[in-house]
């Protein structure tokens, strides 16, 4: 059973809104008009905001699909994971592997000391 509702007309009943005035580069219509809006959903404490659009509505919309899309990620429970055992051909690339880089370690301790 899903912890948190999905469903649209529950989520608004959930759901503190704040609209604000968004900030970075617009201009003049950016800085006066608050058409960005926060979204908080008080149950789960998620806080989301979208500030796309000029018009407050879109972007409420918009808050509220991505809260909805987070709520669904939080509701999804994984699958248990069923260890494999892994085959005999893998295990013996793996050591065939190891045998391998061992060879290359111990060319490397052989030092020719004729020299001396």
């Amino acid at each position: 059973m899903p912890r948190y509702n999905t469903n649209p007309d529950v989520l608004l009943k959930e759901v503190q809104f704040h609209p604000f005035r968004g900030s970075g580069p617009g201009g003049q219509r950016r800085n006066k008009v608050e058409s960005a809006v926060r979204l908080v959903h008080l149950p789960s404490g998620i806080k989301v905001v979208a500030s796309e659009h000029r018009h407050q509505g879109r972007n409420r919309d918009l808050a509220l699909q991505r809260l909805r899309r987070k709520l669904i990620g939080l509701n999804h429970t994984a699958k248990p994971r069923i260890p494999t055992r892994p085959s005999r051909i893998s295990r013996e690339k793996r050591m065939e592997q190891k045998r391998r880089q061992a060879r290359k370690k111990a060319l490397r301790r052989i030092v020719d000391r004729s020299w001396l």
